[in-house]
């Protein structure tokens, strides 16, 4: 479907209105007939496909095995842990009826009324409570730990202001549920899953990210700990783009999971829980791109290289097209993947500005002027150059050059970040900074939930995370001017 790049709204403009339009032209996803639902569109479900497999094996390298639970969970099993039903009640949807009937009025179909459950359902938010109700049944002794599971799952938080892949009403995720014969073993396990999402969200994504501790106003509900990455988006808002949890035994108590231990006494498993959903993708777009379109990572790209063809008539295309697929050849070959873009109902100018559109990291151009040279035009999408490159040695330039692009983009990427923390020492520069620059703001905080609720409501920012490196360090409070031990890193976010 032809898209006018002209028609894309400028970041610096409305970056908002950008994103939207951007996912949408780019062909990643659009809205459904469901409100606040997506359609995610073949050329976006391949950049989460790509995603999904590395963050698989990256999980089945660390000794963690796939497993699905149901998509319904009894109401009741939410009441048994009260933080967390209680962080969870506004987003439920629940399943009340099981079938529907012919309206005898003639006003279609209706719910039969006879038809009601005899307990209400929960669709998954998550599934911490069916997931520990299971494990009751899987943990006798000491022997049966740790269980290391994982499911890719969709879920379902009732979103009334949702935006595509940032915050919609059901979205595609992984959750990891552990357990543990021992506090230290979980804690372990939640420090490791939030290193692996880094390592993911940094060596593939290209994103830069701070790990540190939530606060307890921002902690998941029912965890003692949560971990996170925070990520720093090009407008200097932050985006929470993974989170590992350190649950205690609270839901363990709540369904009973008890083992026999070496001497042979009962205890209370250990838990942890963390995930990472299809908002990676929003980060990947407001990290990287920019007014001509998306710019990927190669390692996440469905398509690394393009091949157009500039010609005149049949018989040059034919041409061409046999020689662009022989070099597409090689590099498939070396593991790079390739489109060879052979229409002729559209202008090769026009493919240019779709591909650019679409974040290809590396344009070919093949005209006959380089057929009869030996010759082809190499665009690299990150920093949109191009020369006039040899054939010869050309598979191996390229692959050398898509681990290149990899870097340059996350370079990019990490001197962005870097030059948008600022520490500030009082609530008049805090505000300024805030309201003029944005980006993280490393400052001073009493450690109360009471102080950050009023700087959250006096500015709308929050304490995205205590920094996990933090060092030490004395002062006073910018808000209440009490004293602080440590700086934490504020923000907007999404």
């Amino acid at each position: 479907m032809a898209v006018e790049l002209k028609d894309l709204t400028k970041a610096d403009d409305n970056y908002s209105q950008w994103y939207n339009e951007l996912v949408v032209k780019a062909g990643l996803a659009e809205n459904s007939a469901v409100r606040g639902c997506m359609v995610i569109k073949p050329y976006g479900y391949a950049i989460w496909e790509k995603m999904q497999a590395a963050l698989d094996k990256m999980f089945k390298d660390t000794g963690h095995q796939n497993a699905y639970f149901p998509l319904f969970i009894p109401k009741s099993f939410f009441s048994r842990e009260a933080s967390h039903v209680e962080g969870f009640a506004k987003e439920c949807a629940v399943v009340t009826h099981y079938r529907l009937k012919n309206d005898p009025e003639g006003n279609g179909v209706v719910v039969d009324p006879a038809a009601r459950l005899e307990e209400e359902l929960i669709v998954r938010p998550t599934s911490e409570t069916i997931i520990w109700n299971t494990y009751k049944n899987w943990i006798q002794s000491y022997r049966d730990l740790p269980i290391l599971c994982n499911q890719w799952a969709n879920v379902v938080r009732w979103e009334m202001r949702t935006r595509l892949f940032l915050r919609t009403a059901e979205f595609l995720w992984q959750e990891g549920h552990t357990a543990h014969a021992t506090r230290e073993e979980a804690i372990e396990e939640a420090e490791k899953m939030i290193r692996v999402y880094q390592d993911f969200a940094e060596n593939w994504m290209g994103v830069p990210v701070v790990v540190g501790h939530k606060s307890p106003n921002e902690r998941f509900a029912g965890a003692e700990d949560t971990l996170t990455i925070e990520a720093l988006m090009q407008d200097g808002k932050a985006l929470q783009s993974g989170t590992s949890h350190f649950l205690g035994q609270n839901f363990a108590k709540a369904f009973d999971v008890q083992y026999v231990n070496k001497e042979g006494k009962l205890e209370y498993v250990w838990a942890t829980s963390w995930g990472v959903s299809t908002r990676l993708m929003g980060a990947l777009i407001m990290a990287h791109s920019d007014n001509n379109g998306l710019v990927l990572p190669p390692k996440l790209a469905p398509i690394q290289v393009v091949m157009v063809p500039i010609y005149k008539g049949e018989e040059q295309l034919k041409v061409m097209g046999e020689k662009m697929n022989a070099i597409a050849d090689e590099l498939k070959a070396k593991g790079v993947s390739v489109k060879v873009d052979l229409r002729d109902n559209v202008r090769s100018g026009f493919k240019f500005a779709e591909y650019e559109l679409k974040g290809v990291p590396v344009r070919l151009a093949l005209g006959p002027r380089d057929l009869e040279n030996g010759t082809i035009e190499l665009a690299r999408r990150d920093t949109l150059t191009k020369e006039i490159v040899p054939q010869e040695g050309l598979s191996d330039r390229i692959v050398a050059l898509l681990d290149e692009i990899q870097a340059n983009i996350f370079k990019k990427a990490l001197d962005y970040r870097n030059s948008m923390i600022t520490k500030v020492d009082t609530w008049d520069e805090f505000v300024e900074v805030l309201n003029n620059k944005g980006g993280f703001i490393s400052a001073h905080w009493d450690g109360t939930p009471e102080t950050e609720q009023a700087i959250k409501d006096a500015t709308k920012a929050t304490i995205r995370c205590i920094p996990i490196d933090a060092e030490p360090e004395e002062g006073k409070c910018i808000f209440t001017g009490k004293p602080s031990h440590c700086r934490v890193l504020f923000a907007k976010s999404y």
